[in-house]
């Protein structure tokens, strides 16, 4: 991970922290990907398992998909793991 990556990490966990009452919570990713079935069920199984509510809207043009999913997370820690674990799907855009 290159050092701007990290920085902005450590910069959400702080605010992850500031900002929640207590964990565990319910959090909200948002994701924005190539409209390519694989891609969605990347991300999908990325969640399985975890209780989350997922939820897909394609774009007018068809080109890109945004994925909203809300999920019980433990701690913020979870939170950027999962952030980090996202990464790794080529063409992803965390919002």
């Amino acid at each position: 991970m290159d050092k701007k990556s990290e920085e902005f990490y450590k910069r959400l966990k702080e605010e992850l922290e500031n900002t929640t009452a207590k964990w565990p919570t319910e959090y909200l990713f948002k994701f924005i990907v190539p409209s390519q079935p694989q891609k969605i069920e990347e991300i999908e199984k990325a969640f399985d398992q975890m209780g989350a509510v997922i939820e897909t809207n394609q774009s007018k043009t068809g080109k890109y998909t945004s994925v909203s999913i809300n999920v019980r997370m433990k701690d913020s820690q979870s939170v950027i793991d999962k952030y980090i674990e996202m990464s790794s799907i080529e063409g992803i855009i965390s919002l």
